[in-house]
């Protein structure tokens, strides 16, 4: 009869928890099967290490300053009240920015429902666009400004194009990541961003010629 087998369990960090539940490793020569174990973490912890991300998304997609506050509160009532399904086969932030995605796609709706329209562009600021006070007043006007166009452009893509667009080429997102997050297929997910990406090169040109019009009247 052969060596015995035995099974242990140990805790996987939440900086790998990002693909498979479980993985199994055969110790050289032990006869000893290592298995990790997916664990879910503490809420202090998925926090903390999102907390950045989710609130740099909820302002660059189309957020006004005055909901701020109120929708990144609600991405965190869900996840903690949905945290105990969280299986480990995504990143946590993937699992959140899906979240967070829902979230702002609704508060849109309802905005539009109740006649406020799209984000108001002129109220929303990127956080990587806002004034630095190490500027000076132009170079500060410059980068607000392309904030407000950023914003009014997204607004042009409807929900799901923004969503997509905004977590590829604002947040850096992979594809597959992406379709992790929103829900879709990676098939779906690289035709939306395909989408997103010529309908937002259109509205900017469309921009560009209304500024011209606007410079040369």
């Amino acid at each position: 009869m052969g060596p015995k087998t035995f099974v242990l369990t140990r805790r996987v960090p939440l900086s790998i928890a990002s693909g498979s539940v479980t993985e199994a490793q055969l110790e050289p020569g032990s006869g000893v099967v290592v298995r990790s174990e997916f664990v879910c973490p503490p809420f202090d912890q998925v926090y903390a290490e999102t907390f950045p991300a989710v609130w740099r998304m909820v302002r660059r997609m189309g957020v006004t300053d005055s909901a701020t506050d109120d929708i990144v509160q609600e991405v965190y009532v869900t996840v903690h009240r949905k945290l105990h399904q969280f299986e480990g086969r995504c990143a946590v932030k993937t699992w959140v920015l899906g979240i967070l995605t829902r979230v702002v796609n609704n508060h849109r709706r309802v905005r539009r429902r109740k006649g406020a329209g799209h984000a108001l562009s002129s109220v929303v600021g990127d956080p990587d666009l806002l004034p630095d006070g190490a500027l000076g007043p132009h170079e500060q006007a410059t980068r607000t400004e392309a904030g407000r166009i950023v914003h009014a452009l997204l607004d042009e893509l409807g929900d799901e194009k923004a969503a997509v667009f905004a977590l590829a080429e604002l947040e850096g997102m992979t594809v597959p990541e992406i379709a992790e997050a929103v829900g879709t297929n990676v098939n779906t997910t690289y035709a939306r961003l395909r989408a997103a990406r010529r309908d937002f090169e259109r509205a900017a040109r469309r921009l560009q010629v209304r500024e011209r019009e606007i410079d040369d009247g």
